[in-house]
């Protein structure tokens, strides 16, 4: 049994080994990775440290090592993110983006690292509505939402009307922003990745709560400057982590183990 557990073994961590040595070599070259740090657990200033932190930051550090690239991280808004990787600004966007068609014609996207859904983020103690489409009855309700976001085009024509001008959505800066004004009150829901949109909830105490079920699923990916040679290698990097668990790893890290606000 010893023998053939090692044998196992043996195959496995050489089948790794493999995978990593088929991977190319970067040289170490200086890679340029733009966030936005308000997207947890993808990515967001921890707290207590004021340290940058996440899921995409120990994706991208681990990708980072198997290709041999120096990363140095940046920040910007969501708004002129995918523009400035666009205009060659960076090198590389994460910050949980859709992989969309349209965002194509100015980017390249690397292959899905996650999928998720999107749900209903309210508050504690909401009552008036249980999921979208009593949600959409109610005339007063109102949205927190980026423009240009999933969360704005999946409250647009899956939860409301079709209307992109619909003065039920309000709009803001930031993710977090948005979350700062349902918790005040000033809009009733906020539309979410549940994994990300769990971590409020575990982090709110009671304050917030997902109602209601998975309204359609989406792909994330990285992007980057049109005909980018950095695409290529790290998509081989994310299949590699795939096929040897540290994706896995870094989900129960981030959406299992941690803990929002301790």
């Amino acid at each position: 049994m010893k023998k053939i557990v090692g044998i196992l073994l043996a195959v496995m961590f050489g089948s790794i080994a493999a995978q990593a040595a088929d991977l190319p070599d970067l040289g170490g070259k200086s890679v340029v990775v733009v966030t936005e740090n308000a997207y947890p657990p993808l990515q967001f200033i921890d707290p207590k440290s004021g340290d940058q932190i996440g899921w995409e930051y120990d994706a991208m550090n681990e990708i980072a090592k198997r290709l041999n690239f120096k990363v140095e991280y940046q920040n910007t808004s969501w708004d002129a993110m995918i523009q400035a990787v666009s205009d060659g600004q960076y090198n590389i966007g994460m910050t949980g983006i859709t992989i969309k068609e349209d965002r194509k014609e100015k980017v390249d996207f690397s292959d899905p690292y996650m999928r998720s859904e999107m749900f209903m983020l309210v508050r504690g103690d909401e009552s008036r509505f249980n999921d979208a489409k009593s949600f959409a009855a109610l005339d007063t309700g109102l949205v927190g939402a980026q423009a240009g976001t999933t969360p704005f085009y999946v409250a647009v024509y899956e939860v409301l009307d079709g209307n992109e001008q619909n003065p039920r959505i309000k709009l803001f800066e930031t993710f977090g922003a948005t979350v700062q004004a349902l918790k005040a009150g000033d809009v009733d829901v906020v539309l979410t990745d549940g994994t990300a949109g769990k971590g409020y909830v575990d982090a709110s105490k009671g304050g917030l709560k997902l109602v209601g079920g998975p309204l359609g699923s989406e792909d994330f990916g990285f992007i980057f400057t049109k005909g980018s040679d950095l695409v290529a290698p790290i998509n081989a990097a994310i299949a590699a982590m795939k096929a040897d668990g540290t994706i896995e790893a870094l989900n129960k890290k981030w959406f299992l183990d941690y803990k929002f606000g301790e």
